[in-house]
């Protein structure tokens, strides 16, 4: 395994990390068996949150006196300094440490959250003042917008940035790849597999490899799946045509169907919330239906609210058909409430 800086701070990682949303799936013990053979593979960098339902206690139970030799990093989508502040001392106490190496402001992708987050007793005022006292190393953000995106490393705020970035997704590697590059900010890259619609290890690691300054975070839920992809950093990352071609495939098929998340949809006149409701069915295959239906119940009820007034259908840069994939969605949506919506408290 090859170790390299995150952006210009003092934490070593590996080459990839692991993302903990999959380990939600799994037993409490299974769980700590793929998180202990990641590191023992070489994988020290581990990336979670606290709305992925119980996977820091997972990581807590997994690294319990071995905390010298993982990175941790984990996020708050809360926006309030109190409210973050909270958040931040139950993941200090799920994850069993004194301190976590990076913290993340979560998915800001709109201008008012950004507003909310930088104000006078917003979460940034918390997570600063918890850093000051060396509970917090270094501060990060992740995002789905590109324009926010940009601005947010451009605040001179952060130590990391965590963006879409995958054989399909690839709206970072100019403009933000330089300035993230040139700012000495770390750029992880979340999506490898573009949240699952990727089905070729190889290829998107091939992709994922002709970009070294990225450090992706794919998700795991087994030792096999782990070592499928410490066995494509093993060979020599070799782009062929054949290759270029199968990405163009990809690229082709999911072209009119892909959600990119880079938000231009929003903000919905009428309060539908277009980019996690149009995601649903890779949050499902993630996380399962039964987390899903509970996860995304706000945003797939909000559905109902579409009056089919085409605003996004306007804006959306690729001319994907939204209010159709949203009534498809929401389908899904009900079908799974109707059939797991009693197991997703617990």
């Amino acid at each position: 395994m090859r170790y390299v800086s995150l952006g210009g701070s003092d934490l070593i990682i590996s080459e990839f990390g692991f993302g903990c949303i999959p380990i939600i799936r799994l037993s409490r013990d299974e769980a700590v068996r793929v998180l202990r053979h990641a590191v023992d593979r070489g994988v020290n960098y581990f990336d979670t949150a606290s709305a992925y339902r119980d996977s820091e206690e997972k990581i807590g139970d997994a690294f319990a006196g071995m905390r010298a030799k993982v990175v941790l990093s984990t996020k708050t989508l809360k926006r309030g300094a109190a409210d973050a502040t909270e958040q931040l001392e139950k993941s200090l106490r799920l994850l069993r440490t004194d301190h976590i190496d990076l913290y993340q402001l979560h998915q800001i992708s709109q201008e008012q959250e950004w507003r909310q987050v930088t104000a006078p007793a917003g979460a940034l005022e918390a997570v600063m003042k918890a850093k000051a006292a060396g509970k917090i190393r270094y501060v990060g953000v992740t995002s789905h917008n590109l324009r926010m995106a940009l601005t947010m490393v451009k605040s001179g705020l952060f130590d990391s940035l965590q963006f879409p970035f995958n054989l399909i997704e690839e709206g970072a590697k100019d403009e933000l790849f330089a300035e993230c590059r040139d700012r000495g900010i770390g750029f992880i890259g979340m999506k490898p597999f573009g949240g699952g619609v990727i089905d070729n290890a190889s290829l998107a690691f091939k992709y994922l490899r002709n970009h070294p300054g990225v450090i992706p975070i794919p998700g795991f839920e087994s030792c096999q799946q782990l070592d499928e992809i410490i066995s494509c950093y093993k060979q020599v990352n070799l782009i062929t045509e054949q290759d270029q071609s199968l990405m163009e495939n990809y690229r082709a098929g999911l072209g009119k169907i892909f959600c990119r998340r880079c938000e231009y949809c929003q903000p919905c006149p009428h309060g539908v919330m277009i980019t996690p409701a149009m995601g649903y069915p890779i949050v499902a295959a993630r996380m399962s239906p039964a987390v899903a239906v509970e996860f995304c119940k706000s945003a797939m009820e909000s559905v109902l609210l579409c009056r089919e007034c085409g605003e996004c259908l306007d804006r959306c840069p690729y001319e994907l058909s939204v209010i159709e994939i949203l009534r498809t969605n929401y389908a899904l949506y009900k079908a799974d409430r109707e059939r797991w919506g009693d197991l997703s408290s617990l």
